[in-house]
């Protein structure tokens, strides 16, 4: 069945097909517990261009500081989250009625060019939102004139 999406990437019709099957909660739970509800949403990114910078405004829903790392690899700036759910239930005679072990990665790049290095990149997470800034790609300095003597 075809049903139109929204520009956020959220259905028309999420809450109309939320139906209350065994099946269909358990998917849905996973996916809840790992990235949240929106799970089509990850890791939208809004780029501001400044007069000396760009800013990069990026969403990871459901993650923690710790779970986000950030590399900057041949001129890209990589950014990877990871989360892992370890869910057990015991009956009270201490035996294992349920286990369920949930995994989940994203990684997103983007090319800042080779003249930025580590120390050009600040970086803030709060509230779900990690912030990147870094200076604009400056142009290489040519070096001054200089006069190479004949022999001879």
């Amino acid at each position: 069945m075809l049903y139109p999406k929204l520009f956020n990437g959220n259905s028309l019709f999420d809450d109309f097909f939320d139906f209350d099957f065994p099946l269909f909660r358990q998917i849905e739970d996973t996916n809840r517990k790992l990235y949240g509800k929106h799970v089509h949403g990850l890791m939208k990114t809004d780029v501001h261009e400044k007069d000396d910078m760009y800013e990069l405004n990026i969403d990871i829903p459901g993650f923690k500081k710790d779970e986000i790392n950030i590399n900057l690899e041949n001129g890209y700036l990589v950014i990877g989250a990871a989360k892992s759910v370890n869910e057990e239930e015991k009956d009270e005679n201490d035996k294992l009625i349920r286990q369920e072990r949930f995994t989940g990665s994203m990684q997103r790049s983007f090319y800042v060019g080779e003249v930025i290095d580590e120390n050009d990149v600040k970086a803030k997470f709060e509230d779900g939102v990690l912030t990147l800034t870094f200076p604009k790609n400056k142009e290489p300095e040519l070096p001054e004139k200089k006069t190479i003597m004949i022999e001879g």
